[in-house]
């Protein structure tokens, strides 16, 4: 299969459930009875391998069949699930020569009847895979909040694990660094199950005296540990000749699967996990369990972190922004930054827990491929982190917390644009503006900014901030600076303002300004 292939956020759809759909009429003739379908893929060409991902159904009526075998080959070498043939225009029934090489390579092969059109099948794989997809969002959902619950019980640590054991179904464990069992749950599993536990928890939680030999993306897994250990970032602490360790790895042990979770908290603990399966989204439950856990089993907590971990869980119990704000200290200042890789590679939750941990905090998540770090105090205390682009905002209570994201957001952008390191949201600092009350001013840029969209205002924005700069602007935001030059022009013919004029432009900029954020 190629190396690019990644699957679809949505578990597959396997086989029988899609053969079940009388109203197509498929049967299979051929191959195995069990296949997961990941998408659907129509192609009369006579090898296809070149486009295909992996996983797919293939529909074909064979219009350029002429080598059965090594046509089912290269689908099998591309990793493809299954086989549909389409019967007439091109052949009045399946051809025995396909129907052997499928059974001879192991591809399942489908009879689609001549009143089944090829849209029709893959409409009811979409239809199938998003019945699947809704099924593990509830089930999520469900779990998590269980596991919430389960957090704020007298007991929560095992009460965690417990219903964690109960969601997947198997046996759970939170073990030390040297391989002790501090709270398990589930049923005991076999001597090599838990003697394999204990190697894969070493691996995302090495002990001090074994972290020089922690496998990393370059050297590969331990002995015993699966290929498909994720590689993560070092944690801050990593001293001089140590590697860094992955934050989650995964074993099998005959039809056991095995998992391993690194918790934050610098306590080198590790949750281990043996599930008789593997679905779609036990990842996204035991990611819940790890956040809990870490939040924990954090030592010596003191009372602004108890606080925030406090916030945390009743956000996650349901509690509206609002009223865990007290908690987080609503008058006190507070830091949004953005953060993207400065090589353009995307980050995980090992990156952004790094990052904020350097920056003083572990109050971070990633949104596609940006960090964003929650800071208590001024932005002052923020410095350049090598390997990182940051965009900084204003200091704001809790209650303007979504304007600083704004205000990060933009920074960010800044930033990037103008290849700095870090860039800080500068806010108005009076001069003539401050003589025109606020209530005045913002009437008037609403008024005046009223032609303009949400997008095309804040691309004016950008590019006013950047000295009228197209390619700078594209950068910022993220678009061809073709579209920037659009963009602007659209703005020049709705204000039906000269932007070249310096007077408009300082105008637009004081208007933009005291407007405030948009959506961010």
């Amino acid at each position: 299969m190629p190396d690019s292939a990644a699957g679809p956020p949505s578990p597959p759809v396997p086989l029988a459930e899609l053969l079940a759909r009388e109203e197509l009429g498929l049967r299979r003739i051929a191959g195995p009875e069990q296949a997961d379908l990941l998408w659907v893929h129509t192609s009369e060409m006579a090898d296809p391998y070149p486009y295909l991902l992996g996983g797919e159904l293939l529909l074909t009526a064979g219009v350029q069949l002429t080598d059965p075998d090594t046509y089912v080959a290269r689908l099998v070498q591309a990793g493809a699930a299954a086989l549909g043939f389409g019967v007439a225009p091109v052949y009045d029934t399946v051809p025995a020569v396909l129907v052997e090489a499928c059974d001879r390579h192991g591809l399942p092969l489908l009879e689609v009847p001549p009143e089944t059109r090829f849209t029709a099948v893959a409409r009811a794989v979409w239809r199938l895979m998003a019945e699947a997809r809704h099924r593990e969002l509830r089930r999520v959902t469900r779990a998590q909040q269980a596991l919430a619950t389960a957090a704020a019980r007298p007991d929560p640590v095992p009460a965690v694990l417990r219903q964690l054991a109960v969601q997947l179904e198997g046996r759970v464990a939170l073990l030390t660094a040297d391989g002790g069992v501090l709270h398990a749950a589930g049923g005991r599993p076999a001597p090599d199950v838990q003697t394999a536990l204990t190697r894969l928890a070493r691996v995302v939680a090495p002990a001090a005296s074994s972290a020089p030999s922690a496998p990393s993306a370059a050297t590969g897994p331990a002995p015993g540990a699966a290929p498909g250990v994720t590689p993560g970032a070092a944690p801050p602490a990593v001293g001089p000749g140590r590697k860094p360790s992955p934050s989650s790895a995964t074993d099998t042990r005959g039809g056991t699967h095995l998992f391993a979770y690194a918790l934050g908290g610098g306590q080198g603990l590790a949750l281990v996990l043996a599930t008789p399966r593997r679905d779609f989204g036990d990842h996204t439950v035991a990611g819940i369990a790890v956040v809990l856990l870490s939040l924990l089993t954090a030592p010596h907590q003191g009372a602004d972190a108890a606080g925030r971990s406090a916030a945390l869980v009743r956000l996650l119990l349901g509690a509206a922004p609002q009223d865990v704000a007290p908690l987080l200290g609503d008058g006190d200042p507070w830091t949004v930054v953005h953060a993207r890789r400065a090589d353009g590679t995307p980050a995980g939750p090992l990156n952004a827990g790094a990052l904020g941990a350097a920056l003083g905090s572990a109050l971070s998540d990633v949104d596609r491929e940006t960090v964003r770090v929650l800071l208590p105090g001024p932005h002052e205390t923020v410095t350049p982190q090598p390997g990182w682009t940051l965009g900084v905002s204003g200091p704001a209570p809790v209650s303007a917390l979504p304007d600083a994201d704004t205000q990060a957001s933009r920074a960010l952008g800044h930033a990037e644009a103008t290849r700095s390191p870090l860039f800080t949201h500068r806010p108005g600092t009076g001069g003539l503006a401050a003589l025109i009350p606020p209530d005045r001013a913002e009437a008037h840029a609403r008024t005046l900014l009223a032609p303009l969209t949400e997008p095309l205002a804040e691309t004016l924005r950008c590019w006013l901030s950047l000295h009228g700069s197209w390619d700078r602007t594209a950068v910022a935001l993220k678009v061809h600076r073709n579209t920037v030059r659009q963009r602007i022009s659209r703005c020049a013919t709705l204000l039906d303002a000269d932007l070249d004029d310096m007077d408009v432009r300082t105008e637009l900029w004081f208007a933009l300004r005291d407007r405030g954020p948009g959506p961010g």
